[in-house]
């Protein structure tokens, strides 16, 4: 049998059906450009303490870009590195409570480099059945053994860890970012250590929202700097810059700057990125109570769309998870948001683990009590039949 040989016009023909499968599921996603300035509330971005738009920040990335330029202007181990970036990795890592850290293009790439320079072959990782996209693909590519334990499960985690004799690292989310729920710390500390193993925590949305002046969910838990213990974070939630980190003992980082290819092959951080950074960091320094304020936030949120009859997920941080009754229901109900001047956010399969889709409404601290009241009138005037319980 005389075997076809696509011609260049079809040779992505069978990219047609997926996309009507995606159409007839109701999961395509589309990109929407914002304006500069935008009339919709905003509870979609993940600028927890609004401080995007902050004199401060704003005049950090400012300055950075004219003293040291656009661009980095290569990998960090090259041109990349500018005193402004072990600044920054300097004050990080004393904000957070951890010895030293290590500056990289994004938090996905600090994943990435975390745990593919931390896990080999010979390794076992150990990940929590809801953790991100970009944990799940640093395990895929560090060529370890991946054991997945079901979310939050630290007794799981435990006995997984028992059945191994060598190396060994669990990792995990502090805060998941689908319904908000906070990761056992404790408990899996305790785990890895009768198990031998290192922890490795991305606390992308614990940063500036939990923790003494939000210095984090593992200062909170009392983690910061332990031995054993790995941070990863974001510089593109709380701190409204863009970028990413990994922190812990100096003997890792050093570790990392040798054998991470998610941090040797890639340019480094855009120096306004830094500048901006920092400059938020130190604002927070200043002000900590934005961090308790968007805890305030949240709750209030969380309150007043339960008691309207919505079934929502109790935030441990900054993150609200509402249920829509399908992905075209939610999908629906964001447009509709939308358009009635709110912005949110929309989960569905496969950002979803279980299945189920969300909006999601993210806590801001600079969101005022009128705005709150508006945000939750907005999403109940536009619920969908089944959202609610009433």
């Amino acid at each position: 049998m005389t075997q076809h040989t696509p011609q260049p016009e079809d040779v992505f023909a069978w990219i047609d059906a997926a996309e009507r499968a995606r159409e007839r599921a109701g999961l395509v996603r589309t990109l929407r450009p914002r304006p500069a300035s935008s009339p919709l509330l905003d509870l979609a971005s993940n600028d927890y303490l609004g401080l995007s738009r902050h004199p401060e920040t704003v005049r950090g990335a400012c300055e950075a870009a004219e003293r040291w330029g656009a661009g980095a202007t290569g990998s960090r181990l090259v041109t990349g590195t500018t005193e402004l970036h072990t600044e920054l990795e300097r004050e990080l890592a004393d904000f957070a409570g951890f010895e030293a850290a290590l500056v990289l293009s994004s938090g996905y790439a600090a994943n990435l480099a975390a745990v593919t320079a931390l896990g080999d072959r010979g390794t076992l990782v150990v990940s929590d059945a809801g953790n991100h996209a970009s944990i799940v693909d640093g395990c895929r590519l560090s060529r370890a053994e991946v054991a997945v334990t079901p979310h939050g499960d630290p007794e799981s985690v435990r006995k997984t860890l028992a059945g191994h004799a060598g190396r060994a690292l669990l990792v995990t989310d502090s805060v998941f970012s689908v319904d908000g729920d906070a990761a056992p710390l404790a408990a899996y500390a305790e785990a890895c250590r009768d198990g031998g193993a290192a922890l490795v925590v991305d606390d992308a949305h614990g940063l500036g929202v939990l923790g003494e002046g939000g210095r984090g969910a593992l200062h909170a838990a009392g983690l910061a700097g332990a031995p054993g213990v790995i941070a990863t974070m974001t510089l593109s939630k709380s701190l409204g810059s863009q970028g990413g980190a990994v922190l812990g003992p100096a003997k890792v980082i050093r570790h990392l700057v040798n054998t991470a290819r998610a941090f040797i092959f890639d340019t480094g951080l855009a120096p306004a990125a830094a500048g901006a950074a920092l400059a938020s960091l130190r604002l927070l320094r200043r002000e900590p109570e934005r961090a308790a304020r968007v805890r305030e936030v949240a709750t209030d949120l969380y309150g007043r769309l339960t008691a309207s009859g919505l079934t929502a997920a109790r935030p441990d941080a900054a993150v609200v998870s509402v249920r829509a009754p399908s992905a075209s229901a939610a999908l629906r109900w964001a447009a509709d948001c939308r358009e009635a001047g709110l912005s949110v956010g929309c989960f569905r399969p496969p950002s979803v683990p279980d299945g189920i889709s969300r909006l999601r409404l993210t806590a801001r601290a600079d969101l005022t009590g009128d705005e709150i009241v508006r945000a939750v009138g907005t999403v109940l005037r536009t619920a969908p039949a089944g959202a609610t319980d009433r």
